[in-house]
């Protein structure tokens, strides 16, 4: 079958030896057990896959998961990527401690559609059935499950199977939509291996966007890329894939040893890795208090990484959930709103589930570390764009998707300048903070055209810095040009000025400078005497030079530039070198002024000293 592929995945979760491996084998015809060593001791260990068609015709995959306590980072893997359950209770034992571990984990990641299968309902009568169906009822009173439909059914008589698969036919109708992902496809890998004359596959639950043969990938977090060559969903070839679906991914490019359970296929550049989450936490039924001390794994997707949890505040009560920062040992691709689990490893014990607010929090999370994830915990993927230029002031466009998960042409409070994003509060202080140093330096500096970028760039550094915000040096350039095109300051060359900014010197003061260095060019008044005899400020000497209408060739002493390339001609017209003496001689001027301008061409490379000689640089 060619096109699109869309079916829903149901996960089993239960006790072990309640029969979800069983059972699954009636309703498919097919044995999800792949292992002989599974069958040789009758439980489920791994993954076990299989699928049907429902009366209604639909199609339903099923993830079959390992019931025993040892295997439930196995049964993680399977429920992780899956929000549809198919839940199991054997009629003659009830309600066990491993069915209360897995119903608390599917409660945390947060499932909302199950059906419950009481099993062995041949070795009950009729009263222990309704008793058990009490007891499931009592369980989920008070969850998102409690209306879930109980369904008695025995894998050895039949009984009840046509129901169950009614049941689970509804389940499936009613099922919500793929969330919304933008077009950005993750797929956790549960299976990898090769197949001969086809190469590298992986298979996985599909649960956001779609995958189509000829798609760039990459596996994350390695970032090794690859091609599909190919994609099957229950054995048939398809085209392309929909969340959400069990997909087998045939890839070119890559190798079987490159690829692990735990990594993700998404598309190039969609999405990234990450080794630190700020997140809401919330303990299960029975865990008193949740504590930083432990040795916690954390679970998502098909993934599993040894982590550290330290919490924003120090509320302790029994069944709160908390704001919390957790580094994970190794990289995850996680998103924002992932449903997460995490057991203490040392008492081999599920503790709590999470939900990523924030799947690339700055280093250092500051003291409304806490308001801010109140205000993304009751946000909406459509609010995180805006809500995310208002925590951090600026966002590169070409990290807006990754870290908000979606695209978008116009975001609230916000302009876009050159590559960034900028919320307006922050455009706004950084225009006042640079007005006001401009402002400051013509206070100081009245004479000169402006300040040069070097100072504008050091004052919008400085207000980035305020606003905690990372002074990337092309936002930096970007807010610049964005003031400008603002009308808010003035560009010329690398000097700036406000845009309201003159000098109060006009063009005749300047020009009367310049024809009192000129009249006596070889031997120009010095600067104090500018100063102190003609009544020029030494602001407006400065102005000629930053004008380049004048030359300081020292600290006191400034001559035309007409004169200084007369001289430079000179000195490169005598290829032997040049004394000061006949310098001197040549340019009509004395030692006073003939030896500073030398030393001036030794500084520009013009000339270099050899003994009593100046000798032109070669060009």
């Amino acid at each position: 079958m060619n096109g699109s592929a869309q079916i829903q995945v149901v996960a089993t979760a239960g006790h072990v030896d309640h029969g979800k491996s069983s059972l699954i084998l009636r309703l498919t015809g097919m044995d999800p057990d792949r292992f002989e060593e599974e069958k040789r001791r009758g439980l489920t260990i791994d993954l076990g896959f299989a699928w049907c068609t429902l009366p209604s015709g639909r199609e339903i995959g099923f993830v079959d998961v390992p019931g025993h306590e040892k295997f439930v980072r196995n049964m993680l893997a399977g429920v992780g990527p899956v929000q549809l359950v198919l839940f199991v209770v054997a009629s003659d034992e009830g309600w066990m401690p491993q069915s209360e571990e897995h119903f608390e984990i599917i409660r945390v990641l947060g499932v909302r559609d199950a059906v419950f299968a009481l099993t062995k309902s041949d070795l009950a009568d009729g009263t222990t059935l309704d008793s058990r169906e009490k007891e499931i009822r009592e369980r989920l009173a008070g969850t998102a499950l409690e209306n879930s439909t109980i369904v008695a059914c025995s894998n050895e008589t039949g009984e009840g199977l046509d129901e169950l698969s009614t049941a689970l036919d509804q389940l499936i109708s009613s099922a919500p939509l793929a969330p919304d992902s933008q077009d950005r496809p993750r797929l956790f890998v549960d299976r990898v291996f090769s197949v001969k004359g086809s190469g590298t596959v992986v298979t996985g639950t599909l649960t956001d966007g779609y995958l189509s043969v000829g798609d760039a990938i990459e596996l994350l977090p390695s970032g090794a890329r690859a091609r599909i060559r190919g994609l099957q969903t229950h054995k048939r070839e398809i085209g392309r894939a929909q969340s959400v679906s069990r997909v087998a991914v045939n890839l070119s490019g890559i190798e079987r040893e490159d690829i692990g359970r735990g990594d993700a296929l998404a598309r190039v550049g969609q999405r990234r890795a990450t080794d630190r989450i700020d997140s809401v936490v919330d303990p299960i039924r029975g865990v008193k208090t949740l504590t930083e001390r432990g040795a916690f794994k954390l679970y998502a997707g098909t993934a599993e990484r040894d982590a550290q949890v330290r919490f924003y505040d120090s509320n302790d009560r029994a069944g709160d959930k908390r704001f919390a920062r957790i580094r994970l040992a190794a990289p995850l691709p996680l998103d924002v709103f992932d449903l997460f689990v995490l057991r203490d490893s040392g008492r081999q014990r599920t503790v709590a589930g999470g939900r990523v607010l924030d799947a690339e929090p700055r280093l250092r999370p500051g003291p409304d570390a806490a308001k801010r994830l109140r205000a993304r915990e009751s946000s909406t993927r459509a609010d995180l764009p805006a809500l995310l230029l208002k925590e951090r002031g600026a966002v590169h466009s070409s990290s807006l998707s990754v870290l908000a998960g979606r695209t978008t042409r116009d975001i609230p409070d916000a302009v876009q300048a050159g590559n960034w994003w900028i919320g307006e509060a922050l455009l706004a202080r950084t225009e006042h903070e640079v007005e006001a140093a401009l402002e400051q330096f013509h206070r100081e500096h009245p004479l000169k055209h402006g300040a040069d970028l070097t100072l504008l760039r050091a004052a919008v550094s400085d207000s980035l810095a305020r606003n905690r915000v990372p002074a990337d040096s092309d936002l930096i350039d970007a807010l610049l040009s964005k003031l400008e095109s603002n009308g808010m300051m003035a560009r010329a060359g690398s000097t700036v000025r406000t845009a309201s900014h003159s000098s109060p010197v006009g063009g005749e003061d300047v020009e009367r400078l310049i024809r009192a260095v000129a009249e006596s060019d070889g031997t120009p008044p010095t600067v104090p005497e500018l100063v102190e005899r003609h009544g020029f400020s030494r602001e407006l000497i400065e102005v000629a030079v930053s004008d380049e209408s004048l030359v300081k060739v020292s600290a006191d002493i400034v001559m035309t530039p007409e004169f200084v390339d007369r001289a430079r001609k000179l000195v490169e017209s005598e290829p032997q070198g040049i004394t000061v003496s006949a310098f001197r001689e040549r340019l009509a001027t004395s030692r006073k002024y003939a030896l500073p301008l030398l030393e001036y061409f030794d500084r520009k490379g013009v000339t270099r000293r050899e003994g009593d000689l100046r000798m032109p640089r070669q060009s």
